[in-house]
């Protein structure tokens, strides 16, 4: 197969050139069907890519083997957050300067993971958050209608505007990391990993990205989820002591 000037092959996107190492987690949970769709894009523009299995039933990590990805498995289904943590470790093993996120679902663009990258080089924040909300028309109402309330709520608590604090399109700087372990289940977790980091005093940058929305169909629930949100907030609230924004 022929290259091109760059090395990359031809009609392909090239590797993003970035100073530092890093890898890009896709944390996945019977996503068998489209994970090898998924890993090939994003190794166009990251070669390393870490798929963790979380007790899929499925073929999930065959299928993320068969086009290069390093995978990490999980026995038993044990919830995104917990996913999220074990790539977090071996990418902190492994001597990565920072990590991407992506979700396993095909409904992001691997293109945009240079959108992040260079967000993070140019403003020297160590999380920046794929902000979907900037493009958000062909995101169902229901779903829109939610985020754009959760991340208004969130964003009161923390004290700090971000648009979209339900993206799992993330960068964390590696020294970060440790501030992320969580109790949460499920997408409330990438919540409590925002609460936590404001708390420690961290900036949270944003940048907009594109969301694609197939025929696939979506792993979150929204009443499910919207109440483990809930649920996550006001325990978080009384364990740091804390009352709604602007109550007294």
């Amino acid at each position: 197969m022929n290259g091109g000037p760059d090395g990359s092959r031809e009609g392909q996107a090239a590797p993003i050139r970035s100073q530092e190492r890093f890898c890009v987690i896709v944390p996945g949970y019977n996503e068998g069907k489209c994970i090898g769709e998924v890993v090939r894009g994003i190794r166009e523009h990251c070669p390393d890519v870490v798929v963790v299995d979380d007790g899929s039933t499925d073929n999930t990590a065959a299928e993320a083997e068969a086009v290069g990805a390093h995978v990490l498995k999980h026995e038993t289904n044990r919830g995104k957050g917990i996913a999220l943590e074990s790539g977090f470790r071996y990418a902190v093993e492994q001597g990565y300067a920072f990590v991407v996120t992506m979700d396993a679902d095909g409904q992001h663009d691997p293109a945009d993971v240079s959108a992040l990258v260079e967000e993070y080089a140019r403003s020297g924040k160590p999380v920046i958050i794929g902000s979907r909300m900037d493009r958000a028309e062909n995101m169902p109402l229901v779903r829109r209608l939610t985020n754009r309330f959760m991340s208004w709520l969130l964003s009161r608590e923390m004290k700090q505007h971000v648009p979209d604090t339900q993206s799992g399109f993330r960068l964390y700087r590696a020294d970060v990391l440790g501030m992320l372990a969580t109790e949460s289940r499920g997408y409330a977790a990438e919540s409590e990993c925002l609460l936590r980091l404001a708390a420690n005093g961290i900036e949270i940058g944003s940048v907009p990205i594109r969301v694609i929305y197939g025929n696939e169909e979506s792993s979150i629930n929204p009443f499910k989820d919207t109440c483990r949100f809930f649920r996550m907030l006001g325990k978080w609230r009384r364990e740091n002591g804390r009352t709604p924004a602007g109550n007294k």
